[in-house]
């Protein structure tokens, strides 16, 4: 046992997904017989999302502190989240739409659930809907839209209350904590639910499934990349006006802990020496922006929830509207800001975007034997975005040491 867990788990969920692919192509059909194993697994997942989303979002607006800090330099942040949010978000569904990965997978061999049905209501019955009349009926529901509402209110409460706000904070910072702790428990169970999953993905549905879940990931790293590439470059270029190859060579430390952890929270560390001794970047507004990213930043996650959904609808043959993308890209952006920075968060989101627009929540469990691939170059846009953030916001407040930058370019 104790030899087991020694194994980093990206090389469990490797190894698992190897020898599942290689137990369904011998095993053929029959290895649907042990998909409830995978069931099991992405059952879990479906318990974490409302708690996790609601605790998390919670702590992460209270963890501003003061709704003063909202001022030069938390406006300036939590623009550039949003804004990089859905930019991501709308690449994510630009290269699920024009490559289209799941066309011609033949599911008839899936035996599926029950179909979420997709929103059709107009705009005023959207906007009623974003209000919780109830919260423990959303809650119930798994209504997402109007549960995020009733969090963020919860987290601006707790700001305005001030110091009669700090007990409730806390029960809301320990709230996300252990369902951290509660959700790296489920994922220790990754290894066993991949591999009856990519059995069953290999012996029922064959090598075109295969080739879909192999496009899936390109793709994620194909986005991945031109968010790293392109938008963050130009954030450092053409705002902050700082030379691109430095800020990379100043975060490779970052970059080489995120991929191998996928996890956010345990990179923030090295991600604010990075900013303070590499960057330049003061420690007040490092502190504060890529501690708050951790938490809310999440545009590779936010790119990933725009092309899973496609690649599900595309799967299942679902037709989407550009109302249904709309609503993708919000709930994307905010699915990403909910999500926890650990390991296998964003498989965690994907329940609540495939439920508000009609896509099976089977997609979860064709997807989930290879999101662990994806989630580590997710993790590192994330974080590098993290890092971009608190240069820029840096340099438009004139926090920003650029001689340390230089200097330590130089060592």
């Amino acid at each position: 046992m104790k030899t087991w867990f020694r194994i980093p788990l990206w090389q469990r969920v490797i190894a698992a997904l190897v020898l599942g692919i290689l137990t369904g192509w011998l095993w053929g059909p029959g290895a649907e017989s042990i998909k409830i194993i995978g069931d099991v697994f992405v059952a879990f997942i479906k318990m974490l999302v409302v708690p996790l989303i609601f605790f998390s979002l919670v702590a992460g607006v209270a963890a501003i502190g003061d709704l003063r800090k909202l001022g030069s330099v938390g406006w300036r942040a939590l623009l550039l989240f949003v804004v990089t949010g859905q930019i991501a978000v709308w690449l994510g569904l630009f290269l699920g739409t024009v490559i289209q990965p799941g066309v011609g997978v033949d599911t008839s061999a899936i035996e599926m659930g029950a179909i979420p049905e997709p929103n059709e209501t107009g705009w005023r019955d959207m906007v009623m809907g974003m209000i919780p009349q109830s919260p423990v009926q959303v809650m119930a529901d798994v209504n997402v839209l109007p549960l995020i509402v009733f969090a963020l209110l919860i987290g601006i409460g707790i700001l305005m209350a001030e110091e009669d706000g700090k007990p409730v904070q806390k029960i809301f910072d320990s709230g996300a904590v252990i369902m951290q702790k509660v959700t790296i428990i489920v994922m220790e169970l990754t290894p066993f639910g991949v591999f009856a999953l990519m059995a069953w993905v290999a012996g029922t549905l064959g090598l075109d499934a295969l080739a879909a879940l192999g496009k899936l990931v390109l793709l994620n790293y194909v986005g991945c990349l031109l968010i790293i590439g392109v938008m963050y470059s130009a954030m450092i270029k053409f705002i902050a006006r700082l030379p691109v190859i430095d800020f990379f060579r100043g975060i490779i430390d970052a970059i080489a802990v995120s991929y191998s952890t996928a996890s956010s929270n345990a990179t923030l560390p090295v991600t604010l020496r990075c900013a303070e001794r590499n960057l330049g970047v003061s420690n007040s507004v490092a502190s504060f922006v890529i501690s708050l990213g951790a938490t809310i930043n999440m545009n590779g996650t936010a790119m990933y929830l725009g092309l899973a959904t496609l690649f599900g609808a595309q799967i299942f043959g679902v037709e989407l509207s550009w109302a249904q993308y709309f609503l993708i890209s919000i709930l994307g952006t905010l699915g990403a800001v909910g999500a926890a920075g650990i390991p296998g968060a964003g498989l965690i989101m994907m329940a609540l975007v495939f439920g508000a627009v009609g896509v099976p929540l089977e997609t979860i469990a064709f997807v989930a034997g290879v999101d662990r691939i994806m989630d580590m170059m997710r993790t590192t846009t994330n974080v590098s975005g993290d890092a971009a953030v608190a240069t820029t916001v840096a340099v438009l407040t004139n926090e920003i040491d650029r001689a340390e930058m230089i200097s330590a370019d130089d060592v």
